[in-house]
């Protein structure tokens, strides 16, 4: 509110009351709605540390004057403010929902309109690579929908929010640190640089200390250009799957029938034989494709993401190595299937059951329950990843209930009395 000038005010009274105005008003235009003090010391703080990596003070100045954090992004730390519900579809969708035929089948035909398209370039990248193309197609379409998901977020603002108040700060901050050296660096304008909430970039979504580690430069103009190079960005996701362990010539899984009985908690990571003694134990290929003589001797896990009320995978090492991308099973799930479906359009051989999952509150307290009673000693997250499954098929096994490895509200009710 503007304080009322007296009409017998003299012209020296005005004239200072103007002058006031005037920086009041140049005040307001500089300094920031909310202004954060706290982030601004941050801030400051991280400048030694950009230095040690080599970026300019320039460029540091540049980038971070103005620069505020966004406290709408989701998984931050804020004291006082709850934790927003987590809402990646790999963790709270029920598998039948994420791995949906009608998004597979509709995203499949569109790969391999786009592998005709790019037939040399992927023909090349997976030459150099060992990669096949249409598994980093894959991979395009769960990360941006082939480039038409919008990525609106500035990335800097958001690494720098979550390495201010997020909940894994340190890995953030790193990553803040990582931006402004792709900026130093000139591969792409700050304009440009737009990311997921989670600061992952371009089209197949790096952050950028994998950027930096994993770009290829393909056409020799000095920059991986992860954002509107479609063959520099999935020769960008060749390159990491590469370094992380890829195979050449192997599959990512194979869908499976395990054989009557089947114990479901042996269905997990830690448990493994070879694929030629999975198959000598019963289990069979589900969908008529043919194990190679080659990967007869490859160790392999089993997984059922759905417990016996949907298909089952085999599992070796390159299902692991997606994991290195997404550590997700559904996301690996999703990646793995849509790259056979863009090859060989056939859909699984077994459908997915109606199931439930119970709400990540309840799941958190089997989790708990499970600790407590030594089946479990993974992280409280209220996830049901294959870790959680196996374990409450232990429960199961120990009480003498039905062995299904699936947290449903009749198993939370035991678990509670009732």
């Amino acid at each position: 509110m503007v304080p009322a000038v007296p009409f017998t005010a003299g012209f020296g009274y005005c004239e200072k009351m103007r002058r006031l105005l005037i920086a009041l008003a140049l005040t307001l235009a500089v300094t920031p709605a909310h202004a954060d003090p706290g982030f601004d010391r941050w801030l400051a703080a991280q400048w030694p540390a950009a230095q040690q990596l080599g970026i300019s003070r320039a460029t540091y100045e540049r980038e971070t004057r103005g620069l505020e954090p966004d406290y709408g992004l989701p998984d931050l730390a804020i004291p006082g403010k709850p934790k927003k519900p987590d809402g990646q579809a790999e963790f709270v969708q029920t598998p039948a929902a994420y791995v949906s035929d009608a998004t597979i089948g509709k995203l499949a035909a569109r790969g391999r309109q786009i592998a005709r398209q790019y037939a040399g370039e992927l023909s090349a990248i997976e030459k150099r690579f060992g990669v096949p193309g249409s598994v980093v197609l894959a991979i395009w379409a769960r990360e941006t929908a082939y480039g038409t998901a919008k990525l609106n977020y500035d990335a800097l603002r958001v690494l720098a929010t979550q390495g201010y108040v997020g909940r894994r700060k340190e890995q953030f901050r790193e990553e803040f640190l990582y931006a402004l050296k792709v900026l130093d660096e000139g591969h792409v304008s700050r304009g440009q640089m737009k990311s997921s909430w989670a600061g992952a970039m371009g089209l197949t979504q790096f952050l950028p200390s994998d950027y930096l580690r994993y770009g290829v430069d393909l056409d020799g103009d000095g920059t991986a250009n992860i954002w509107t190079s479609v063959p520099e960005a999935l020769a960008a996701t060749a390159s990491l799957l590469a370094e992380k362990g890829w195979q050449r010539g192997k599959r990512w899984g194979y869908e499976v029938r395990v054989p009557r009985g089947f114990d479901c908690t042996q269905a997990e990571p830690d448990v493994t034989a070879s694929i030629g003694e999975w198959l000598k134990r019963g289990v069979t290929i589900a969908d008529g494709r043919k194990v190679p003589a080659s990967a007869l001797a490859d160790e392999a896990s089993i997984i059922m993401p759905a417990g016996p009320f949907g298909p089952a995978f085999l599992t070796p090492k390159n299902y692991f190595v997606l994991k290195g991308y997404n550590f997700a099973d559904l996301y690996v799930l999703f990646v793995g299937h849509l790259a056979d479906r863009i090859e060989d359009d056939r859909p699984f051989a077994q459908g997915w059951q109606d199931i439930r999952l119970v709400k990540t509150r309840d799941l958190e307290y089997m989790q708990k329950v499970l600790t407590q009673r030594g089946f479990y000693d993974e992280k409280i997250d209220g996830k049901a990843g294959m870790k959680t499954r196996a374990a409450l098929g232990a429960y199961q096994k120990a009480n003498g209930l039905a062995l299904d490895c699936w947290p449903t509200q009749a198993l939370l009710e035991h678990m509670r009395g009732g």
